[in-house]
């Protein structure tokens, strides 16, 4: 991949690599912080990358370590704020989805966001948390059983 492509590649997928961030780190700072680190190393290591057809995978890969080791240095890993949001979210009020979405820990947290979100696959997102499938599955199902119980508990 060049640098002309990768630079697009980083362009295309901006918003994604925000949301990916914000899944994990709280604050915008920290999410843009963690995402331009990513962004620099994914240059700097450029000619690691085997195929150009999982450029994607193997940025947000990079993205999430960065995400992970933000948070250590700072010793938090806390629920996220949605404070993004696109123009269609505006319309329609989301907040307790996002709310119970905030509540979870941050391992079912990151694969559902990653999952239904941004749309990604099991075994995508499998590669890119570096977890076998199975365990991806399983912080899925987790995960919705954590949400209904935390949203049922809301409108109750």
């Amino acid at each position: 991949m060049d640098k002309t492509a990768f630079g697009n590649l980083v362009m295309e997928n901006e918003v994604q690599l925000y949301r990916i961030a914000k899944a994990i780190l709280r604050k915008d700072e920290d999410c843009m912080d963690a995402a331009q680190e990513a962004v620099t190393k994914a240059f700097e290591r450029l000619d690691t990358l085997r195929n150009d057809a999982f450029a994607k995978t193997w940025l947000i890969r990079i993205l999430i370590h960065e995400c992970c080791t933000l948070a250590k240095e700072r010793k938090r890993l806390i629920p996220i704020e949605f404070g993004w949001r696109d123009e269609t979210s505006e319309k329609q009020d989301y907040s307790s989805l996002y709310k119970a979405l905030s509540d979870l820990e941050p391992e079912f947290r990151i694969v559902l966001v990653l999952h239904y979100l941004e749309g990604y696959q099991i075994q995508e997102i499998s590669r890119m948390l570096e977890i076998p499938e199975g365990t991806v599955k399983s912080r899925l199902y987790r995960g919705r059983d954590k949400m209904r119980t935390l949203l049922s508990e809301e409108d109750a």
